[in-house]
């Protein structure tokens, strides 16, 4: 998916891959820490986010187990929020 510069037929490495995301991470001016790993967290949040299932993220991931797939996906607000309105729906009629 990724070739290497020097080598066509052989993929990057993953110290360049490292090499690449420290420096986008530098030039963004983003201060908190972060590691090529964290996009993996971040890719499964954002699919929670918009609605995929859990079964479908865990899929995605290529983890055996949901319990797996729950440790990457991170509860934000916009989730948090999602949740409070069909709550305070049932709730309104008791």
């Amino acid at each position: 998916m990724f070739p290497s510069q020097r080598l066509a037929d052989r993929p990057i490495t993953g110290c360049a891959v490292e090499c690449a995301f420290r420096a986008a991470l530098k030039a963004s001016g983003i201060a908190k820490a972060a590691h090529v790993h964290t996009l993996r967290h971040s890719y499964a949040t954002h699919l929670l986010e918009s609605g995929v299932n859990l079964r479908i993220i865990q899929e995605n991931l290529g983890h055996r187990s949901a319990r797996s797939t729950q440790l990457y996906t991170h509860l934000t607000r916009e989730i948090r929020d999602s949740l409070t309105d069909p709550l305070n729906q049932l709730m309104a009629d008791l």
